[in-house]
This record gives structure tokens, C-alpha cells and sequence, in this order.
């Protein structure tokens, strides 16, 4: 199969649009979680709330590619 000039548009375009989901997605938990999530990580040295944040990371990217593959 041929790489042509629109197939990579189409995945630059979805990458795009699933990067820009996923940020937008993590700032609204970072909003809605109690307390300043990256204090408790950085200053704080938090293992439990970094845990959850990626835990929450790899969900939204989940459901992301599953929306983004059909």
C-alpha cells in the first residue's frame, strides 16, 4: 500500500485532533480533581496522585485512538 499525500494528511489531521482531545480532556480532571494535581506531583512528591494521573492519561488515549480507528 502506497503512502499518498492524502493518507498523510488524514493522519496528521487525526494525530492533531487527538492530541488537542486528550490535552483539553486532561486539563478538565486536572480542574475538576481536588487540591493542584502537579503540586501534589513535583513538590509534594505524590506516588499516588502521579499514579492516578496516568492512569487517568492512558484512559482518555484509550478511548481516543478507539474513537479515532473506528
Amino acid at each position: 500500500m502506497m503512502l499518498t499525500t492524502d493518507t498523510f494528511l488524514a493522519t496528521m489531521l487525526y494525530a492533531g485532533l487527538g492530541i488537542a482531545i486528550f490535552i483539553i480532556s486532561f486539563v478538565l480532571v486536572d480542574r475538576l480533581t481536588p487540591g493542584e494535581l502537579w503540586r501534589e506531583i513535583i513538590e509534594r512528591q505524590n506516588n499516588a496522585v502521579a499514579i492516578l494521573a496516568g492512569a487517568v492519561a492512558i484512559g482518555i488515549s484509550t478511548i481516543i485512538a478507539a474513537a479515532v480507528h473506528g
